[in-house]
């Protein structure tokens, strides 16, 4: 496995992933309304606007996944239909964390997304709560709940006291 910065030429490929990806896993558990707002032209432009944000996962020649780190959140985080089930998965997310840092950092999951609920309990993630969140589409933000989850990465030591004081998180994911 090889992680590089995203490149202009990885986009078309990053898009499908990225497509198939969102569909495969959120389609059936998020609002109608966003499914619909999901087409491959949005997800183009999303990727256009955050190609500078990208870490493209390699193997033997291959892109094999993605993902994209914003300060504090793991902003978004795909593997390719060809290797899942393949243990990259887990080496992805290890590679993910050593980027995110010391501290707490955290995700947003939508709710109903068991299967990537358990991935992310199984690499220690904590779920802390259901949540209000703004996601980003073409129309502009549209607001679901999702799961967000937590960890504490680094030594505890170094750890941080985090005060939430509101709880609309107004990002751009999913």
């Amino acid at each position: 496995m090889q992680i590089k910065p995203a490149h202009p030429d990885d986009a078309a490929r990053l898009v499908e992933i990225w497509y198939h990806g969102w569909h495969q896993a959120h389609a059936d558990v998020v609002p109608p309304a966003l499914t619909a707002l999901r087409s491959f032209e949005e997800f183009t432009m999303r990727m256009r606007v955050h190609l500078k944000h990208t870490q493209v996962v390699w193997v033997e020649g291959q892109i094999a996944g993605f993902f994209m780190v914003d300060h504090d959140e793991i902003y978004q985080f795909y593997v390719s239909d060809a290797f899942q089930g393949s243990g990259l998965a887990q080496q992805m997310m290890a590679a993910t964390e050593a980027e995110l840092g010391h501290g707490l950092k955290w995700l947003a999951c939508s709710v109903g997304n068991t299967r990537a609920a358990r991935f992310y309990e199984a690499c220690g993630w904590v779920q802390a709560g259901t949540i209000p969140y703004e996601v980003e589409t073409g129309e502009g933000p549209l607001q679901i709940d999702v799961w967000r989850y937590e960890k504490r990465l680094g030594p505890q030591e170094q750890a941080e006291a985090v005060i939430v004081a509101d709880p609309v998180v107004t990002q751009r994911a999913m």
